[in-house]
């Protein structure tokens, strides 16, 4: 099991080999999301929205880290510490967008919570074998993207401007995407590959986010 753990990955136009700093812009460009953490934190305490939202705010810290961890020590292992904190984010932020955008109720989140990720879960499902290898895997990023343009469209809907911050984040996590997707066609001209614009998009995009959570999150009574 350890052995497998251990295992290097080779995943990105930047990683060269199996080498500790291979992959130094993939992993310096997690700063993106370190920054973006951190000023959450600090519009968070600015605006008095709250513990659920400072959490938010430290989660997005947490991201950079994992992430960093797995570009310097990428290995089956350390994949993980890349993964968790990504998907755990965006079930989190979710939630959020329930209770303090839209001001449900737990019982009611919890049931909207369950039947939109289930309804997305099959929608990824269903995206063909061949769509997956041409995206380079960033299929298994639809979930998050549904969620930002489904709810943010909700929110806006229902009067709240943080609807309008959700909408922003799909569309720059749409840029992101695509920077993901094209990184393994562009290594032949460009060495460096485009990972690295997943990073500093996708940490944008974050602090889109948590502005949203910072500015229009307060606890409704």
């Amino acid at each position: 099991m350890w052995q497998t753990l251990l295992t290097p990955v080779d995943l990105y136009c930047e990683r060269t080999g199996p080498g500790l700093w291979a992959e130094p812009t993939n992993a310096l460009s997690n700063l993106a999301f370190i920054a973006a953490g951190l000023w959450g934190v600090l519009e968070v305490r600015r605006h008095k929205t709250g513990t659920f939202a400072q959490v938010l705010a430290w989660w997005v810290v947490a991201i950079g880290i994992g992430s960093t961890i797995f570009h310097t020590f990428a290995t089956r292992g350390t994949i993980w510490a890349d993964i968790l904190p990504i998907a755990s984010f965006t079930l989190a932020y979710t939630l959020f967008n329930l209770r303090r955008f839209l001001g449900m109720e737990w019982g009611k989140a919890i049931v909207v919570f369950v039947v939109f990720y289930t309804v997305a879960g099959l929608i990824t499902f269903a995206v063909p074998d061949w769509l997956r290898q041409a995206s380079n895997g960033t299929t298994g990023y639809l979930p998050p993207f549904l969620a930002l343009a489904f709810f943010g469209a909700w929110v806006t809907v229902s009067g709240n401007r943080a609807g309008w911050y959700n909408l922003a984040g799909s569309a720059i996590f749409v840029v992101s995407v695509i920077c993901r997707m094209i990184d393994p066609m562009v290594c032949g001209s460009f060495p460096l590959g485009t990972h690295f614009l997943w990073h500093i998009f996708n940490g944008l995009m974050l602090g889109v986010l948590l502005a949203a959570a910072a500015r229009y999150g307060e606890l409704r009574e």
